[in-house]
């Protein structure tokens, strides 16, 4: 589920070469403030990005990580719709544009992008980085300042992203919002951080865009009611980011990779094939067999044990990855 290495690498070297020189305990300060946003739960009503140190410290804290998380979600609706891909792509609420950089990775022929934001200082920051990434549909993007609300209105296109925009918008605008993209786009694919409260926003989002028509695409095998009881769990998935050394200064971490958790929704105007069942916990690897809890197609949750009795589909249980689909295709 990670981006190919290209892209990533273009993004972290675009980042270093635009953040280098930052002083580093502007940066740190700005960082604290936007992990308390990030983590928190009431929405600001205004642009959490306010000047080029708050975008220079959220494009290193947040870019790459929003961009694997993206990346893994488009991956799972173009295994749902492999003979489909978008001319056009609209980035909602895109900041410096970590989810046009994993749309124009996704597909061979990538997309023409515009990017809406109401932060004018991230939009700057994020055509610095289309530039600078040698990448020719992104160099030709379009960055467009507009208010993220309920006033909001998109011109019709093929794709719709959204990523980690919900939490700073009122539960009103976050219905709109996503009302409009469901209107808009014939394909919607919506990414929140991996907590209960993203899952719970996660889960109206997708009620709303299937009232809207549209069929679930990924993760869900099915366009049924969620079969977790509310409150007792969430679904949420999980995909490696690796760190340069400057986003390792920045977040104060010495690993050379983190796990982003997160949890999305991708749905569509036109036919899909959704995976057989979603593996939605990490498999369990244990002598002889491989425990997978899944959801299904039928609209249920079950727990499905391989063992080597099941021949090449036990070595496809043992390389199977949280968030895959199962069996294999």
């Amino acid at each position: 589920m990670n981006a190919s290495p290209s892209t990533a690498e273009a993004l972290r070297g675009a980042l270093a070469g635009l953040l280098d020189g930052l002083p580093p305990t502007q940066t740190a300060q700005a960082v604290d403030r936007l992990i308390s946003h990030y983590r928190g739960t009431v929405p600001t009503g205004a642009p959490v990005l306010r000047d080029r140190s708050d975008v220079a410290a959220y494009a290193a804290y947040r870019m790459p990580a929003t961009f694997e998380a993206v990346r893994a979600a488009l991956d799972a609706l173009r295994a749902a719709a492999p003979g489909w891909a978008p001319e056009t792509h609209t980035d909602i609420g895109g900041g410096t544009g970590a989810a046009s950089w994993a749309v124009a990775d996704t597909w061979d022929s990538p997309a023409r992008t515009t990017v809406l934001d109401w932060a004018e200082p991230a939009l700057a920051l994020g055509r610095e980085l289309a530039a600078a990434s040698g990448i020719p549909s992104l160099r030709a993007a379009a960055w467009q300042r507009s208010r993220i609300s309920a006033a909001l209105r998109v011109e019709s296109t093929d794709l719709v992203t959204v990523s980690y925009v919900l939490n700073e918008l009122t539960e009103g605008d976050r219905t709109a919002l996503v009302t409009e993209a469901a209107r808009a786009a014939r394909a919607v694919v919506i990414v929140e951080p991996g907590t209960p409260d993203g899952y719970a926003r996660i889960i109206a989002a997708r009620d709303l865009l299937i009232a809207a028509g549209l069929t679930v695409a990924a993760p869900c095998p099915h366009s049924g009611a969620c079969p977790i009881e509310p409150g007792t769990d969430w679904c949420h998935f999980a995909t490696r980011v690796s760190r340069s050394s400057l986003h390792r200064q920045v977040k104060g971490g010495s690993l050379a990779y983190e796990d982003e958790k997160f949890a999305y929704v991708a749905a569509t105007r036109f036919p899909v094939v959704p995976a057989p069942a979603r593996v939605t916990r990490r498999p369990q690897i244990r002598k002889g067999q491989v425990l997978l809890e899944l959801c299904a197609e039928d609209g249920g949750l079950r727990r499905e044990t391989v063992t080597k009795r099941h021949g090449t589909l036990y070595k496809a249980a043992r390389d199977a990855a949280w968030g895959d689909e199962w069996p294999p295709r």
